[in-house]
């Protein structure tokens, strides 16, 4: 998954730096809430009726921002089940915000992610401190 981002108009959310539509963020968002009602971790079976829910569709209450004003704002998502696996959960996985242990069969929230960006931070300090190559 490739990470675009304006460092000018980062958004308020990181959500919205991860995934491209607003759907997948609301979605996102579902998830990670999901864990947090779950002590931060869920089973295969609370993954997959996650999944099943957000297929039948689900209403969700959003924070509509028009300029100074907020308001709450009721919105049907309906998010195919295996879109689900392969646009949020395998992209969260492969960057480190969710982790999946094998033995206890249970998708857990991990910080990974934080090492992950911090490691490519460092990556680009060596690059730009790297002497320029001899033509």
């Amino acid at each position: 998954m490739v990470i675009l981002f304006d460092q000018f108009h980062l958004p308020e959310n990181i959500f919205e730096i991860i995934f491209a539509t607003e759907q997948q963020v609301i979605v996102g968002k579902m998830l990670i809430e999901e864990f947090k009602l779950n002590g931060g971790t869920l089973g295969k079976t609370e993954m997959s009726l996650f999944a099943n829910r957000l297929h039948e569709g689900t209403v969700v209450e959003i924070v509509e921002e028009m300029g100074p004003v907020k308001r709450m704002k009721k919105v049907q998502v309906s998010y195919n089940k295996r879109q689900f696996y392969d646009r949020i959960l395998t992209p969260m996985r492969s960057m480190g915000m969710i982790d999946y242990d094998m033995y206890k069969k249970k998708y857990l929230i991990s910080d990974k992610f934080n090492s992950s960006v911090k490691k490519i931070g460092l990556m680009w300090v060596q690059e730009i401190g790297t002497p320029p190559r001899q033509q």
